[in-house]
């Protein structure tokens, strides 16, 4: 717990005696209450990012149930899902904390305000994890249990402690964690993999740069701050903005393959074109915008990070409901 000193000021009108009176306390302890406790220790599981997860996660038990999938195994994994992204977002915030500090975008975090302990958040975060585990491998099964583990692990090890300081590949590689929803979705439902949540995983591969990046493009002075090489810390926004029109078109590309693969209907390939269309137009805006010397904020890269946000989801869910209407 943290402990805020206020000053206490005596209302009363001074006393007429000449006798010198007693000076109250000059200092209060006022004690956090329970739900900024709690609202502390729910922001270091990073809802936002969650909330995206399970965005790719339930869709795909929808394709893979050819239909409606059982409420039971869906909340299951729905809850295995939640902890164990919690736990690896909570690992994170107690990794990063030094430069959470520093940054504009994160200084506002549990951890950089002192809201939490780095060793109570750490104990948080395994605690999570292990309920992760176990939840998912009692309630859905052992190998949706692995593959939650594996993404955790690799987004600890793999992403923040070897990748996200060291390399400009950073988030293309580390970016790998957050596909795994895909597996696990279809894994509570059928039990092994397939080809289909592979392309759902490479959709989610090739959609995290350009997200990412976009939003890095944003923040670029944050990022150089705390020595973090961001693709566009150390790439210009024309190089930028071209790689994130590659990943791009490739990400479409990719969208469009499932239609083949899983043998959907007509709704998906139909959305997956619309939207792809609209993502593409987004981003060769973007880079025309780089082509006129534009940098910073005047670049406008977070309509391109915001509308990734809406492909992503509208795409999952067109994914969802069209084996509904076959």
């Amino acid at each position: 717990m943290f402990e805020v000193f206020v000053t206490a000021v005596d209302p009363r009108p001074a006393a007429t005696t000449s006798y010198p009176t007693p000076l109250p306390d000059a200092t209060a302890v006022v004690s956090p209450s329970v739900r900024d406790v709690v609202k502390a220790y729910v922001g270091l599981t990073k809802p936002r990012i969650i909330e995206l997860l399970l965005i790719t996660t339930v869709p795909v038990m929808f394709l893979a149930a050819a239909g409606v999938p059982g409420l039971k195994v869906v909340v299951a994994t729905l809850i295995g899902g939640i902890l164990a992204s919690g736990s690896a977002n909570t690992i994170n915030c107690v990794l990063d904390r030094d430069i959470d500090e520093q940054m504009r975008r994160t200084r506002r975090r549990p951890l950089p305000r002192h809201a939490v302990s780095p060793r109570s958040a750490t104990a948080f975060g395994v605690v999570l994890g292990v309920l992760a585990t176990l939840e998912l491998g009692f309630f859905v099964n052992w190998l949706s249990s692995g593959l939650a583990l594996a993404a955790n692990l690799f987004y600890v090890f793999g992403y923040t402690m070897l990748l996200k300081r060291r390399t400009v590949q950073n988030i293309v590689w580390g970016g790998i964690a957050g596909c795994f929803p895909t597996l696990i979705g279809w894994t509570a439902v059928t039990g092994k993999l397939a080809w289909t949540p592979i392309v759902l995983f490479l959709v989610v591969f090739f959609w995290t740069p350009p997200h990412t990046w976009s939003l890095a493009m944003r923040y670029r002075e944050d990022y150089a701050s705390v020595d973090v090489p961001m693709l566009p810390v150390v790439a210009t926004p024309i190089s930028t903005a071209r790689q994130i029109m590659a990943y791009s078109v490739v990400m479409v590309l990719t969208s469009i393959a499932l239609w083949p693969v899983a043998g959907t209907g007509f709704v998906y390939p139909l959305a997956a074109i619309v939207l792809g269309f609209a993502f593409l137009r987004e981003a060769r805006r973007l880079l025309l915008r780089a082509h006129t010397g534009a940098e910073g904020a005047a670049l406008r890269p977070m309509r391109l990070f915001h509308f990734s946000n809406i492909y992503l989801a509208l795409l999952f869910i067109a994914a969802a409901i069209d084996p509904l209407l076959r």
